[in-house]
């Protein structure tokens, strides 16, 4: 099964795209149209989207199922951006379509869990990313990060097994009353020995 990423070179809809997961971190969301918006030339603009292509896998119909960047394609979508260029990694036509979301899943390119951190069926996942809800803790996860609370790591959907942790700790109204107060909170939780499970975990060095 070949894994290489083949770029297209012919622009794909933003509208054709098919999600991989429920949710996005929309604070991250508006943080990446607001970086947008900050390129005023269209050819600046046209090389990011040259650099950021998006990560998909071809599926037994012949969409195109997002792996990767699920909150850029969401993003340039909400600026009006209305084509992006892909990158396939894996091309699974050959897949029965009632299995196809079985080897998603077994492959970790399919995230099928709600805002509250509950499984779904894999039916229930949008059919484009204007149907991905927003989960604040996936935002809290994302800024998390940024702030050095733990690595960027390449496990499949780090930072969503983050935001479940937080999630455990803080309520969803904790962190939309007060992203500032949440934030420092749910800093202190990744530093903590509690977090060491998670990958990227980089909390303060044993003294054993």
């Amino acid at each position: 099964m070949p894994n290489t990423r083949e770029p297209l070179l012919d622009p794909v809809p933003i509208l054709s795209l098919r999600p991989t997961q429920m949710t996005v971190g929309m604070r991250e969301v508006k943080e990446k149209r607001k970086r947008w918006r900050a390129h005023k030339s269209e050819r600046k603009k046209a090389e990011l989207l040259g650099q950021h292509m998006i990560p998909v896998v071809l599926g037994p119909d012949q969409r195109h199922y997002v792996v990767d960047h699920h909150h850029l394609a969401r993003a340039l979508h909400d600026e009006g951006v209305k084509d992006v260029l892909v990158t396939v990694i894996a091309d699974l036509t050959m897949v029965d379509m009632k299995a196809f979301w079985g080897v998603l899943d077994h492959r970790r390119w399919a995230y099928p869990y709600d805002a509250k951190g509950e499984r779904r069926q894999f039916k229930d996942i949008p059919k484009s990313v204007t149907g991905l809800k927003d989960d604040p803790f996936r935002s809290l996860a994302g800024e998390i990060r940024r702030a050095g609370g733990y690595a960027k790591d390449t496990t499949p959907f780090s930072e969503f097994l983050w935001a479940d942790l937080f999630r455990s700790r803080l309520s969803t109204k904790e962190v939309e009353a007060d992203f500032a107060k949440a934030l420092e909170k749910a800093l202190a939780i990744a530093k903590s020995k509690d977090a060491i499970y998670l990958p990227g975990w980089c909390g303060p060095a044993s003294d054993d």
